[in-house]
């Protein structure tokens, strides 16, 4: 019989210690990675959550890249408007505490400032974030707003705002100098004022008369172009007597002319001469209030007039509000008397309302929304037949969502709206709505810039579109839809904040324009009215900069850009909270605790000791020994 020996390598105890010597080596490299193990198939099968959670770390680490980029841009958005906040309050405090003596150049000392911060206020609506421009909406490419001296002056092909405001001087002043009244003494003992073209959007508007002249007969304001006239009667008016004009402006403004009767020599300031010739004669009296009339309506046209006129040339280049005006029209009750908000949308003659007029069944259809004309007991966006032209207006109005309302004046009708490229109205009762003024279908409103439509400036009757002729001063995007929209990031899992701006928000532009018309506005520094121009045009330009209940301020956007900073920072706190948890279950897949590393270890160091000195022993063993 034959003993095989011992084979070290192929017994069970040989293979048993490599094995022990195997952990050993991967006790001691998870004791100094601190990891389980250096690829996936040796960390259990708790590594599934651990790259699900690797994941999400991966997906926060994206978030916060772009939360420091979008807060980045907040912060250079939030100091220009802040930088326009300041420009707004210097220029405001000098339009209404500054000297209003003019230099060589016909403006003031706070007009001079004004030009210049229009300038920084440019600079300040270019500002860039990398290659962005911040408020050019969704253009991030495209320069936000023209520069300063091409928004004022022009270029070699295209005006710029000081071309359109003299020109709209001139078409407000007309060529008499009287805001295009036309004054007139029918009789011997009359004094008769017209405006001089229907519908003009030109010039002084006749907007009330009221006279306590004893023995005198008052007609109007009526008929079309609008007139009133004062007729004496051959009777002297006491003194004291008064007759009151009041006048729209083309800026919406009013203003009120009061002469008063007097016998009082000389004669006071705002009064006319009561006759005291022997015999008395009351058409001298007559003629006397007709050149009292004509020099306060010159006074009126050369001083609130000429404000009011670049105000609203302001409006004309830079406002993107924009109206659709329908030709005046008269009302059945009274042929020559125009339409008004109180006229009735159907009627039979000799009633006040259009003729045609609509009926049960027509509809008007507002950018897509349709207005359905009912006999009686309308609701919605229905309208009783017999409403009237202003109820019209209104329904229109809240459909177009327009910031100013509607108007009917003269028998002309002007349709606002906020988004000039977007208005559309039609009707399935077309001369109904051409009775109201509008000759075409579908209605839409020019896009401004408007300009002067006809030259010379002075007898011009109509405004056009001047796009193509005229400076475009805001470049960047200007499509539907809020600014703010025009920015979007995602921030979390479910979040997205909006921080776009555009510099033709109704803020930016308001501002813009205001110091635009201060600062460019010049007169004669010797001028019988020069003062009183600045005074009227400084008392526009401070209320224009003072914020008005229901508008928009530079403010407001700050505050819609803060509250996505609120919500980064809401969304920061969330993920660093998430951040710990998914690292803990990172750690508890993949960790290895060195506590339990090296209590493993000496374990395994013990079994192999012993297992070392049992191999020993079995080497030693011989037959001799076994028995």
């Amino acid at each position: 019989m034959s003993i095989s020996s011992i084979n070290y390598s192929s017994s069970v105890l040989g293979a048993q210690i490599r094995n022990i010597n195997q952990q050993l080596t991967d006790l001691s490299t998870q004791l100094s990675t601190g990891k389980l193990s250096q690829n996936y198939s040796g960390m259990g099968t708790n590594e599934g959550f651990a790259i699900a959670s690797r994941s999400q770390l991966s997906d926060i680490a994206a978030y916060t890249d772009t939360m420091t980029n979008v807060n980045v841009n907040i912060n250079l958005a939030n100091t220009a408007l802040q930088s326009l906040t300041t420009i707004r309050n210097t220029v405001q405090t000098g339009s209404a505490t500054s000297s209003q003596a003019l230099n060589v150049n016909g403006q003031t000392v706070a007009q001079n400032t004004a030009a210049a911060q229009f300038g920084s206020m440019v600079g300040v609506l270019n500002t860039q974030a990398g290659n962005r421009y911040l408020f050019s909406g969704t253009a991030v490419g495209t320069q936000s707003v023209a520069n300063a001296g091409d928004i004022i002056n022009g270029t070699t092909t295209q005006a710029g705002f000081k071309t359109v405001m003299a020109e709209r001087r001139a078409a407000d002043l007309g060529a008499n100098g009287m805001g295009r009244l036309v004054q007139t003494q029918p009789t011997p003992s009359s004094v008769k004022v017209s405006e001089d073209v229907a519908g003009s959007p030109f010039g002084l508007k006749i907007a009330a008369v009221s006279s306590t002249l004893t023995g005198a007969t008052l007609t109007g304001p009526s008929g079309s172009p609008v007139s009133f006239s004062v007729d004496l009667n051959g009777v002297n008016p006491n003194s004291g007597d008064k007759l009151s004009v009041q006048f729209t402006l083309p800026d919406g403004s009013t203003e009120q002319i009061d002469l008063t009767a007097s016998s009082a020599t000389p004669t006071p300031l705002g009064s006319f001469a009561i006759d005291a010739s022997t015999p008395v004669n009351p058409n001298n009296t007559a003629t006397n209030l007709n050149t009292a009339l004509n020099t306060a309506i010159t006074k009126l046209a050369n001083t609130s007039l000429v404000a009011a006129s670049a105000v609203t040339a302001g409006d004309n280049f830079f406002n993107t509000d924009s109206s659709a005006i329908g030709a005046a029209k008269t009302n059945q009750a009274a042929p020559v008397a125009p339409i008004s908000g109180a006229t009735a949308l159907s009627g039979t003659a000799p009633s006040d309302s259009i003729s045609p007029g609509f009926s049960a069944g027509d509809t008007i259809t507002v950018n897509g929304t349709t207005l359905s004309f009912v006999a009686s007991g309308a609701t919605g966006n229905q309208l009783n037949v017999t409403d009237s032209i202003q109820t019209l207006m209104s329904k229109i109005d809240s459909i177009t969502g327009t910031s100013k309302p509607s108007t009917i004046h003269g028998g002309a009708v002007t349709i606002n709206t906020d988004d000039a490229a977007s208005l559309s109205i039609s009707t399935s009762n077309t001369l109904a709505m051409n009775a109201l003024g509008f000759a075409s279908q579908p209605i839409t409103a020019t896009q401004p810039p408007l300009r002067v439509g006809s030259s010379p400036a002075s007898s011009a009757t109509t405004l056009v579109n001047g796009s193509a002729t005229t400076v475009k001063w805001y470049t960047g995007n200007d499509g539907p839809g809020s600014p703010r929209s025009t920015a979007v990031a995602r921030v979390d899992d479910s979040v997205t904040v909006q921080y776009g701006a555009q510099a033709d928000e109704d803020a930016i532009r308001r501002q813009l324009q205001a110091i635009a018309v201060y600062g460019t506005f010049s007169t004669s520094p010797t001028g019988q009215y020069s003062g009183a121009q600045v005074t009227a045009l400084s008392l526009r330009t401070t209320q224009a900069l003072t914020p008005q209940p229901g508008q928009q301020r530079v403010e407001d956007i700050q505050t819609d850009i803060a509250m996505a900073q609120n919500t980064m920072k809401d969304a920061t706190t969330r993920q660093t909270q998430a951040k710990a948890q998914l690292q803990t279950i990172i750690d508890q897949a993949e960790s290895a605790s060195p506590d339990q590393v090296a209590s493993e270890i000496l374990s395994l160091q013990n079994a192999l000791q012993a297992s070392y000195q049992t191999t020993s022993n079995l080497a030693q063993l011989s037959l001799v020994k076994y028995l």
